[in-house]
């Protein structure tokens, strides 16, 4: 039988009401096209943050969902880019072309994008308070382009929460 023990002091924990109970939770969902160059991040903070002040969110959850198998998305620091150059060096050293893969009909690159999609996310859950996403001072929320080539991809963000006002 394992017993679990926690080190150290019990996690301070905050909670507050972001909403009356009789007040219903309301949801807007809409999408981002977005447009990537070879193996790369693409910061789509920018656009998460305008689509949020548009609809008018308050407080609640965002989640975003890139519709693709070859790219995906993470949320990283956002200070030096030599992160996000040495995380595509550490994601090409796990999943490298030309490894013997049966999947090959979309090119020598396919494969080693599904694999690395597979190891990163699809999907991203962030907490949306008074207005704003609550990420930490250096990080942001990314597409990584797994393909050698330029794509157009598209994600679809769903908000359920509080409104300032109700979305249009």
């Amino acid at each position: 039988m394992r017993h679990h023990r926690q080190h150290g002091r019990n996690p301070e924990i905050k909670s507050w009401t972001v909403s009356e109970p009789d007040q219903p939770l309301h949801q807007a969902i809409g999408r981002l096209s977005i447009e990537t160059w070879s193996k790369s991040f693409i910061d789509i903070t920018g656009p998460i943050d305008a689509w949020i002040n548009e609809i008018g969110a308050k407080d609640g959850l965002i989640t975003v969902f890139i519709r693709h198998t070859s790219a995906s998305l993470t949320i990283q620091e956002n200070a030096d880019t030599d992160v996000q150059r040495d995380l595509l060096d550490a994601l090409d050293r796990l999943a490298p072309q030309g490894a013997g893969y049966r999947h090959s009909m979309e090119g020598p690159d396919d494969m080693p994008a599904h694999v690395k999609s597979a190891l990163t996310a699809t999907s991203l859950v962030i907490p949306v308070l008074d207005g704003a996403l609550d990420l930490g001072t250096w990080q942001a929320v990314y597409v990584i382009e797994h393909r050698a080539s330029n794509h157009t991809r598209t994600v679809t963000l769903t908000y359920q929460g509080g409104f300032k006002r109700l979305a249009p």
